[in-house]
């Protein structure tokens, strides 16, 4: 059961830590190798450091969800009651479930297309239905996550909600607290 609540809390932030430390690493290698004359410069590190780079935003998606990061205006649900606020919140999850999920199905038309097409990247010679297929993955998490985001603010639609400037003095409390508590332990 840990591993499974780990995975829901975790998952897409993993993928993306590992997909941000290759990046690194990829780049850090070439930018070294570009300046030693020995070896011959990493012709596929740019493409490859391009891919992941997409693969980031895909998984991106569901992470923003997961967490409730996503880009909206939340100042103007602060202004409307709490019950209407709940409301709102619902439809919203079910409308970003219901895009992310005609999104996949889109993105399984384009992933067909691609592989009937039988591309290669240029420089890496990959098929491209391996960049493409985290389009797939990435719409198709999203649906999950925003079917789950309405799910769990639907069970506990009878609790008090903090407002956006209520949850920011809570998290910056809470990190104070970490922080001191951090000072305690290194004293």
């Amino acid at each position: 059961m840990k591993a499974i609540k780990w995975l829901d809390d975790h998952f897409e932030e993993s993928l993306l830590v590992i997909l941000l430390v290759v990046i690194f690493s990829v780049s850090l290698i070439q930018v070294i190798i570009r300046n030693i004359p020995q070896l011959a410069a990493l012709q596929w590190a740019e493409e490859f450091c391009r891919f992941c780079w997409i693969w980031s935003v895909f998984l991106s998606l569901p992470y923003t969800i997961r967490k409730g990061s996503m880009l909206r205006v939340s100042v103007l649900l602060d202004l409307v009651p709490g019950t209407l606020r709940k409301v709102v919140n619902i439809l919203v999850d079910l409308i970003v479930t219901a895009s992310m999920g005609l999104l996949t199905v889109y993105s399984v038309s384009v992933l067909k297309d691609v592989l009937k097409s039988g591309e290669a990247s240029p420089a890496m010679l990959w098929p491209m239905w391996i960049v493409y297929i985290v389009m797939l993955i990435g719409f198709a998490l999203g649906t999950v996550r925003g079917l789950q985001q309405a799910i769990i603010h639907m069970i506990h639609f009878h609790e008090k909600e903090l407002t956006t400037l209520e949850q920011t003095i809570k998290d910056a409390a809470e990190e104070a607290a970490m922080a001191k508590g951090e000072e305690g332990e290194n004293e």
